[in-house]
């Protein structure tokens, strides 16, 4: 029931994701408004399951709502997951209800303090997961440690990408550039076992040269949301400025195939939504503004992180780097 087209998109993603991927999904929420967007066929399959809730926490409704509203949709949702009766939670809604929701509810993974969400960019070879996009805004070495070894499990697991390389976000590749949170981390990053190759800049997100990107959620959000802008702008300049010459109309006919890839690659579309890492059950967090086509990545990032035992292997490498750190 949230985000800017809530149900309809959401509902017509859901359905896609269940017949694409061969999964059970549960639509949380107000019944009525649900069906009403349901094809008919979806009415007749068995994959497809509603859960009624008379409440739902709006985008500008406080974190407090999850108290609140007890009977909201995103707020059932995790209990489904708590109880067993759903593998993996979604939500494109209110992204701080969702996160509070998810630690209220399912309760962190020993030995993590803080949860984090990794988002999957886009770079010229392949990807990037950045994390903390957004749910610390202050953090301590230690928080952007076990953010690095939950990326790189992630990375490892659902990526699949071998021995993922590690680095920290900061105003400079030497190990003295930043301030004092990024040269502590810097330390404690190099002490932790990983495969930890230093700093990056903000443009080596999208080099290619690191699997794994840390930061704080203030830095890290910052980041994400100009790289977004960013990409926007280009995509939206190369076409207005092929289309304003009418010399350019025949090769523009010829470049619009690359332009739709270049669109495609950058669309946030593409990767659905961001895992929250740390909390004790899969749960996945989407754009206020997805279409069906995101709902449905959203959905395939779930069903890889549940496939992937993505939180049994998290619980089993914090003990490792536990001793990695007192040797």
């Amino acid at each position: 029931m949230g985000g800017d087209h809530a149900p309809a998109e959401i509902v017509k993603g859901a359905v896609g994701a269940a017949s694409l991927y061969e999964i059970e999904v549960t639509l949380v929420g107000d019944e009525q408004a649900i069906r009403a967007h349901l094809p008919k066929r979806a009415l007749e399959d068995a994959r497809i399951q509603i859960h009624h809730t008379p409440e739902s926490i709006g985008m500008d409704d406080c974190v407090n709502s999850v108290r609140t509203k007890p009977r909201a949709s995103v707020v059932v949702a995790a209990d489904l997951v708590k109880s067993g009766r759903a593998d993996a939670m979604i939500s494109v809604g209110n992204t701080a209800a969702a996160m509070a929701v998810a630690t209220l509810k399912l309760g962190r993974v020993p030995g993590i303090e803080r949860p984090a969400i990794a988002i999957v960019l886009p770079c010229l070879e392949g990807n990037t997961i950045l994390l903390d996009a957004g749910a610390n805004a202050d953090c301590t070495p230690e928080n952007l440690v076990q953010f690095a070894v939950m990326g790189s499990i992630y990375a490892e697991k659902v990526l699949k990408k071998p021995h993922p390389r590690v680095a920290l976000l900061s105003i400079g590749e030497e190990p003295t550039k930043g301030n004092e949170l990024t040269k502590q981390a810097y330390l404690a990053l190099g002490a932790a076992g990983l495969n930890f190759i230093g700093n990056v800049e903000g443009r080596g997100l999208f080099s290619g040269s690191a699997d794994v990107v840390v930061a704080d959620g203030f830095v890290g959000n910052v980041a994400l949301k100009a790289s977004e802008g960013l990409a926007e702008f280009v995509v939206n300049l190369l076409e207005e400025e092929l289309g304003r010459h009418r010399l350019l109309r025949v090769p523009l006919f010829f470049l619009r195939p690359a332009i739709r890839r270049l669109r495609r690659r950058v669309d946030y579309a593409e990767y659905g939504g961001a895992p929250l890492l740390g909390v004790n059950g899969v749960c996945v967090v989407g754009h206020g503004r997805s279409n069906a086509k995101a709902v449905s990545s959203a959905i395939k990032a779930a069903k890889e992180a549940v496939d992937r035992r993505i939180i049994d292997c998290i619980k089993t490498s914090l003990p490792s780097l536990e001793s990695v750190r007192n040797a």
